[in-house]
């Protein structure tokens, strides 16, 4: 497959931690890479291989960690991640807490470890400036609380940008299970107003065409626009619903078409 420049914009959300699946999404010009580490199958021995796998490929990696705790969040920084996501963030007081983590003293918390990010070796003040600077640090922004409090999380120095959670986000305010409603839409809004305010970017996984076209117009930073599941599950679901055709006639959707998994579950 010719290979397209990669565009930073433009990631793909994996679940595992498919080799295949990063190749063909730089070959197409993807530029990120979120790893959910939070819902998907990976371990520490698949972190700490693949990351810098994704990053060798010319890919930014952001790394959705387990939840909003010291040991995951440098744990994805410590291997490597541009980016560590922090899901399960309620409030300003809260994320000034946990997105302490991912900054060394005297900005954060962080603790050092002279591994990869170190050369294997130890550290200088440079080093700890350049880490703080290089290494983003993003709170997900999908509880009620959150979403009031985004103009406080957005000013803390320890914030480099946010990272929307649309379908936990519907549910915890109240809208039941994520439609993209005038009510999720209106969330979405004023956390692109709030980051455009603060100067500081937003990432949003946009799977539909009215998604996409509502954050392009909101100044996104960066969108997922496809998750690994959902790929696999257009990608079977064609070619079947192809040869039903041949054989049965109609053009009616495929038997199957009704269990293809709704890849906003993931977010």
């Amino acid at each position: 497959m010719p290979s397209t420049p990669a565009d930073r914009r433009f990631a793909v959300w994996l679940s595992d931690p498919s080799t295949a699946a990063v190749e063909i999404a730089r070959g197409m010009g993807y530029g990120a890479v979120v790893l959910d580490i939070e819902h998907g199958s990976f371990d520490l021995a698949d972190l700490e291989r693949f990351i810098p796998f994704v990053k060798a490929s010319g890919m930014e990696v952001l790394a959705k960690v387990l939840g909003p705790e010291r040991g995951p969040i440098q744990q994805g920084l410590d291997f490597g991640a541009d980016v560590v996501v922090i899901p399960h963030v309620e409030s300003a007081a809260h994320a000034r807490a946990v997105t302490a983590f991912a900054k060394f003293p005297p900005l954060g918390d962080r603790s050092f470890a002279g591994g990869r990010t170190a050369g294997y070796g130890g550290m200088t003040d440079d080093w700890v400036r350049e880490q703080d600077a290089r290494t983003r640090c993003y709170p997900m922004i999908e509880d009620a609380g959150a979403v009031e409090e985004i103009g406080g999380i957005l000013a803390l120095p320890t914030v480099d940008g946010v990272f929307v959670g649309p379908s936990d986000l519907s549910l915890r305010r109240g809208r039941g299970a994520y439609t993209r409603t005038d009510g999720d839409f209106a969330d979405l809004q004023k956390i692109a107003d709030a980051a455009a305010e603060a100067g500081k970017p937003w990432f949003l996984p946009a799977w539909s065409s009215e998604e996409k076209e509502f954050a392009v117009g909101a100044g996104v930073d960066q969108m997922a626009l496809i998750m690994q599941h959902g790929a696999l599950a257009a990608g079977f679901s064609a070619p079947l619903d192809e040869t039903r055709r041949l054989l049965f006639g109609g053009g009616g959707p495929s038997a199957g078409a009704a269990h293809t998994p709704d890849p906003a579950d993931a977010r």
